[in-house]
């Protein structure tokens, strides 16, 4: 089963195609001109009999015209069969949608994306394919809140590949999950968590903290008003428990109870904080 690691790209992919574009101009690459950016179908069904799917194919195209195409795929780890099976990819999408097609490659960590990044040799001299490989290191640092809020899904890379050595990426990343529809906020907010290298982890824990305590983030305010919360230790416990079930943590009829009759202001101060981060209800009642 695919983990969340790999999923979460294609997910930003499936939510904002144009995303594609973005990356691709981080290495000077020339998307053509487009009105639109869509997701095709990631099926290569002309080779036989073994059936390639690439992870996201996004065409861009202009007055209904597709104009060029990107295969997308996500690696975690070095694999020699890819360097066979995405020249098939890139050509199969090539030759279906008649237009130049690149290849995107998306690393979670350096040493992949150094093997990825290697041409793969066709054959005939002097023919090679070279992916355009984006790991960390070559993930836009997303600094500027305007451009978080324009553009969320590449905050969250910059923040998760950068945020351990600048704390700006982190602030950005705030910006943009402020922004966020409520439909992708906790799928994107869990990413952030469980994505940060630790030392990154703390910092953005302490941003949480401040915002659930003084209610001036957005989302922190969203999961507030919801819990009808102005001072009141029954709405701030109904705030948690919305935190939890937004994030999809299960709560116990034992623990909800536990909650909802806890009347010590900061007890409760802390565990919405803690809700925030947390992956499971031991983490909130630690």
């Amino acid at each position: 089963m695919p983990s969340t690691q790999h999923e979460m790209p294609l997910e930003f992919l499936r939510n904002r195609p144009e995303l594609a574009a973005r990356l691709l101009e981080t290495f000077g690459f020339d998307v053509p001109d487009h009105d639109r950016a869509e997701l095709s179908a990631t099926e290569c069904p002309d080779i036989q009999p073994k059936d390639y799917r690439a992870d996201a194919v996004v065409t861009f195209s202009r007055a209904g015209a597709v104009r060029m195409a990107a295969v997308v795929e996500v690696q975690r780890r070095d694999d020699e069969r890819k360097r066979y099976s995405w020249p098939v990819y890139v050509a199969t999408v090539r030759a279906r949608l008649e237009c130049p097609t690149a290849l995107l490659v998306i690393c979670g960590d350096d040493a992949t994306a150094s093997w990825a990044a290697e041409p793969i040799p066709l054959g005939n001299p002097d023919s090679c394919l070279v992916p355009l490989v984006l790991g960390p290191e070559q993930v836009p640092v997303v600094t500027s809140p305007e451009e978080a809020r324009e553009m969320p899904e590449i905050a969250l890379l910059s923040a998760v590949a950068h945020g351990g050595e600048n704390i700006k990426t982190l602030l950005a990343c705030f910006e943009a999950l402020e922004v966020l529809p409520q439909e992708t906020f906790g799928l994107y907010y869990d990413f952030v968590v469980t994505a940060l290298p630790p030392a990154a982890l703390s910092t953005w824990e302490e941003l949480m903290a401040d915002a659930a305590e003084k209610y001036r983030s957005e989302f922190a305010r969203r999961y507030v008003s919801e819990g009808e919360a102005r001072g009141e230790a029954r709405g701030e416990a109904k705030a948690i428990l919305t935190v939890l079930a937004e994030r999809g943590i299960d709560v116990s009829d034992e623990q909800r109870n536990h909650i909802l009759t806890c009347t010590c202001e900061n007890t409760l101060t802390t565990w919405l904080t803690r809700a925030l981060t947390a992956t499971s209800t031991s983490q909130l009642f630690r």
